[in-house]
């Protein structure tokens, strides 16, 4: 009788493990190669540092001399050159001034970097206004919260930041910030033009707006299920704004409504309630400094907004839907892959286990065979051996364990099949090679294949 063997269908599916776990083995290495940048999503807006007068933002406004300014200035506490822009409260700031000598120069947005220095050499002068930003001394004020930035840029309101850097100047207690801006209805006339427009899916552009289209890239990335935009120019100091934005919303519900007053730019629509102000805030906060001291058209102001909106996007905030994605099955593969290999090495190991201990119990139960003397006496002694220290390999000493395991397997089957015993021999050879490596890593000299057998005999 020959020794019982494993089925075959289970003897070729420990085959199957192990070569299931040297490709798991060659993915997982190959993948360590690639360079993974790991981020919610890339936001394809436009960024990056815009060189001055590459973006319209510089008007064509002419100065005065230094000279001539200096003149003005010593002849009125107040200078407001031609295009100067900025407002403010007029009682606000002289109580704030109280009885200091305090000089103020205005001055328009879009100046040179050449004008602005013609501006700081003017004598004399306490504040300086460009634009709508405010400075004196040392000191630079900007707005810090959506109520401030709201009445710089859509009416050119200075008063808190004037109110700000008087009373540092003066060493004062600094008062409270006031939002003075008065908020209406639209008339019936004025929503109705507005309507009309956006119900044709076209911007809707007041007379005196700068608006000329819509940056179609950045509002695609922005809304992509598309927006309605309304752009107004930038309101009269003092008077009160038509609230748009709101009587938008109950015309067109569940649509993104974006208004624009002057370089002001409001979000209306699907979470507005925090999603407008921090849109706004970070916008403002990164931008408002530009803003306030060049005169930039409308579309470039827009266009940067709606790239603000895309970041905001990607962050995932707010749950807005992302892009589509596709699927990447290595991505999501690769952390189970070490443990795919080692499921697969170990169902390898209890297999070949399995079937040489069923291979040595069928030899060692067959007294009355004639080879029993032979090649099978030490194929029996050398798969015993194999069974037993199985049990005290660890990571060093199993790949040699694992190449004895495949000889034996192999001599067990040339011997089946009737192969020459030199083959078989040399094949045990082989394999008590291994065995040998696999004891002396172990470090138990008992388990060396010759000692072992030799105690076997004995």
């Amino acid at each position: 009788m020959t020794a019982p063997r494993l089925p075959r269908r289970v003897d070729h599916l420990r085959w199957v493990f192990l070569g299931l776990a040297v490709v798991v083995l060659v993915v997982f290495l190959l993948a360590q190669q690639q360079s993974i940048e790991v981020s919610y999503g890339q936001s394809p807006s436009a960024s990056g540092r815009v060189a001055e007068g590459s973006a319209d933002e510089l008007s064509d406004a002419t100065l005065p001399s230094v000279e001539e300014m200096t003149a003005q200035v010593a002849a009125d506490p107040v200078v407001r050159l031609p295009g100067a822009v900025a407002r403010w409260n007029e009682d606000r700031v002289r109580a704030a001034i109280g009885a200091t000598d305090t000089r103020i120069l205005v001055a328009p947005p879009g100046l040179t970097e050449e004008q602005r220095k013609q501006v700081r050499e003017v004598e004399d002068v306490t504040i300086r206004i460009i634009g709508t930003e405010v400075s004196g001394g040392l000191y630079g004020v900007t707005a810090d919260r959506i109520a401030g930035w709201r009445a710089q840029f859509a009416t050119h309101d200075v008063t808190d930041l004037l109110v700000t850097l008087i009373t540092t100047l003066n060493k004062d207690p600094r008062p409270e910030d006031r939002d003075e801006l008065v908020w209406r209805e639209p008339t019936g006339a004025e929503l109705d033009a507005v309507v009309a427009d956006l119900r044709a899916d076209r911007p809707h552009v007041a007379e005196g707006a700068t608006l000329t289209r819509i940056p179609t890239d950045a509002a695609r990335n922005a809304f992509p299920g598309g927006a309605r935009y309304a752009a107004f120019p930038a309101q009269p100091y003092g008077e009160p704004l038509p609230a748009y934005g709101a009587a938008l919303t109950e015309v067109f519900p569940g649509d993104p409504i974006v208004v624009m007053y002057g370089n002001w730019i409001e979000y209306h629509g699907p979470d507005a309630e925090e999603f407008a102000e921090l849109a706004g805030a970070s916008f403002y906060a990164q931008l408002g400094s530009r803003l306030s001291r060049y005169d930039y058209p409308q579309v470039n102001v827009l266009g940067a907004y709606l790239d603000q909106v895309t970041d905001i996007r990607y962050a995932g905030l707010f749950e807005r839907p992302l892009p589509y994605q596709p699927f990447d099955p290595l991505r999501v593969a690769l952390p189970a892959l070490p443990w795919l290999f080692a499921v697969c090495v170990a169902a390898f190991m209890l297999l070949s286990v399995r079937s040489l201990r069923r291979s040595a119990g069928g030899l060692l139960a067959r007294p009355g065979d004639p080879q029993r003397g032979g090649v099978r006496a030490r194929l029996a002694g050398l798969t015993a051996l194999a069974v037993e220290v199985s049990l005290l390999t660890d990571a060093r000493s199993n790949p040699a364990l694992t190449r004895g395991v495949v000889k034996l397997q192999a001599a067990r089957d040339a011997l089946d099949e009737g192969l020459p015993d030199r083959h078989v021999s040399g094949l045990l050879d082989e394999a008590t090679s291994e065995l040998d490596d696999t004891a002396r890593t172990v470090g138990i000299t008992s388990y060396q294949p010759d000692l072992y057998l030799r105690g076997r005999l004995s």
